[in-house]
């Protein structure tokens, strides 16, 4: 076992070199694709969460609506690069050392491919559409679905809260990249 973890250590071992040389820049081109999953989630809560406990959808009409279909059609396509890019910042995190919060991110971030190759959108869609709406699941596995949709929530605001603290270090790189001498720096603060 041991010589099989050291071989393993030796082969991925120039590509956490290279991750750590970028580790800021994929955290931040991570969050920026967590971002527009934001609006998915909108789309999934007023047009399917709502509509199914009111009624009534309250996804709007018009040209902000679909900028924001737009937007979400885009994160569904870059879904699953951002959850390879997100979960190695834990595995990473978890290869430094051990803890229970990177664990359980990585878990909760993973439970997407179930909904990513299981339980598509379109049939959560069609579940709450009633009778005769094509492939009928059981309410409850839709709901459940709808729930591992919103378990990104939690690793989108720690994508976003790591770009936080490392705002000052991003910041010095950027301006030494533009040629600048002096990189604006911002107060420190605790997250």
């Amino acid at each position: 076992m041991a010589s099989v973890r050291a071989s393993l250590a030796r082969v991925f071992r120039p590509f956490w070199r290279w991750y750590q040389r970028n580790y800021l820049a994929v955290l931040v081109l991570t969050a920026g694709v967590f971002l527009l999953q934001l609006f998915h989630l909108y789309w999934l809560f007023t047009d399917v969460v709502l509509e199914r406990i009111t009624g009534r959808s309250f996804f709007g009409q018009g040209a902000i609506a679909q900028a924001v279909g737009t937007s979400s059609l885009i994160a569904d396509y870059l879904e699953v690069p951002t959850l390879i890019s997100a979960s190695l910042l834990y595995v990473n995190e978890l290869r430094k050392r051990f803890s229970w919060r990177p664990l359980g991110y990585l878990f909760m971030l993973n439970t997407q491919w179930a909904h990513i190759l299981w339980i598509t959108d379109e049939v959560v869609v069609e579940a709450f559409a009633g009778p005769g709406a094509g492939l009928q699941w059981h309410h409850a596995v839709a709901w459940g679905a709808i729930l591992v949709d919103f378990l990104e929530v939690p690793v989108i605001i720690d994508t976003l809260r790591r770009v936080w603290a490392e705002r000052n270090e991003i910041t010095r790189r950027m301006s030494s990249r533009m040629g600048s001498t002096t990189p604006a720096t911002f107060p420190a603060t605790k997250l």
